[in-house]
């Protein structure tokens, strides 16, 4: 049996049940196969008191220190953040705080690899956990923490010397693998690891029936992304006026959506913006399914869930030449790849809705990205990793 001890702190709890909902599902992916035994510790940082009453934080105090969660083992301790510090102490925090509980962990769970979820702070956290009891470590990067915490000043050190001290890496594209490299990380080291997507949840259905469940007439337009201004939504509403047949659905939840709100009540299309806020996978398949394309003109990514969750419902997408786009739209027969501008997102969406892609073709995309492939890719990599 491998046995796997995962860290990520994007795990959710019963406070955030939508967080991280790529790395749930993998890891019970890989804790389902048959020669895996494996637990998650999933820390969370608190500020010391009296910050730690502020209601953002407050909320955790109902959250367990150790549960069973959809069947695993997971544990999460508290370690200290300090707020305005832009994380600098973050993944030396957390290291101190999980020694002890992992030196109980091992006397019944004798954890063979650690499987970092995040670069940061999961990544450097794991790195000195992994020399105290002598096993190795894999890292995977996902976008954010390589392009926003691999660059910020107060991490980047912390983050580039985990890479080059990590035993194995994984990268969820091609793309994001290059953007490794060029901040000295050992490429050799580097295995790209594609996400899943539940193809049973997301999968085609006649739109005009998901349209008419939805109270939808006429063209839709569905965002899928957390709303900061990384995701480029504001470009997405530029070109309502000039599609003034549609509406747009923005699903996700962020620091920009008053902004966003206020930029449709000024162009004077707010009455065809909806903002649904965070939605459970059901009801995103549901619109992913009703909509005639999916458009994300996004800074950076990784590869995005949300581009291969849209194909799976056979949505085209419009979308920026960010991260692994071009190892997802190989050519123009399920969406366009178009210029981060208002421009060019109006120009991709009006290319797409003239002339639909076929909803096949969109489809048999998405089936290159099955969580068995997952599954199976990185019990492959940790288990090299644990025989060397």
């Amino acid at each position: 049996m491998l046995r796997v001890l995962t860290l990520a702190t994007l795990f959710p709890d019963i406070t955030r049940p939508r967080l991280g909902p790529f790395v749930e599902r993998q890891t019970l992916g890989l804790a389902a196969h048959p020669d895996v035994e494996l637990q998650v510790v999933a820390p969370i940082g608190l500020p010391p008191f009296p910050f730690s009453l502020h209601p953002h934080y407050r909320r955790f105090s109902g959250v367990p220190d150790a549960e069973d969660w959809k069947g695993l083992r997971v544990h999460r301790p508290r370690f200290t953040h300090l707020p305005g510090t832009k994380g600098r102490f973050d993944a030396g925090a957390m290291a101190r705080r999980l020694m002890p509980l992992l030196t109980d962990i091992r006397r019944t769970f004798p954890f063979e690899i650690i499987d970092a979820e995040f670069f940061f702070p999961d990544g450097p956290a794991a790195i000195a956990i992994g020399a105290h009891f002598g096993v190795p470590v894999s890292i995977k990067a996902r976008g954010a923490d390589i392009h926003f915490w691999g660059h910020n000043q107060a991490t980047a050190d912390q983050v580039r010397g985990a890479g080059q001290s990590a035993n194995g890496l994984l990268a969820v594209s091609e793309a994001l693998k290059a953007d490794m490299v060029r901040i000295d990380m050992p490429e050799e080291r580097i295995t790209v690891h594609y996400t899943g997507v539940d193809l049973d949840r997301f999968n085609v259905q006649d739109r005009a029936t998901a349209k008419s469940a939805l109270g939808i007439s006429g063209t839709l337009i569905v965002s899928v992304g957390a709303l900061i201004p990384r995701k480029g939504q504001s470009l997405v509403i530029d070109s309502l006026p000039h599609l003034p047949d549609a509406q747009l659905v923005l699903i996700g939840e962020g620091e920009d959506r008053a902004r966003l709100s206020q930029q449709a009540e000024a162009m004077g299309v707010a009455d065809r913006v909806t903002f649904t806020g965070n939605l459970p996978h059901e009801e995103i398949a549901a619109w992913l399914s009703a909509a005639d394309v999916m458009a994300l003109p996004s800074a950076s990514e990784g590869l995005a869930n949300a581009w291969v969750e849209a194909l799976a419902c056979g949505t085209p997408i419009v979308i920026t030449n960010a991260g692994g786009a071009r190892e997802v739209l190989t050519d123009e027969s399920a969406g366009r790849i178009v210029e981060r501008t208002a421009g060019g997102v109006l120009a991709g969406l009006q290319r797409v809705l003239a002339a639909a892609p076929s909803r096949a073709a969109c489809r048999q995309i998405a089936e290159r990205f099955t969580w068995g492939r997952n599954t199976e890719a990185l019990f492959r990599h940790l288990s090299l990793l644990v025989r060397k």
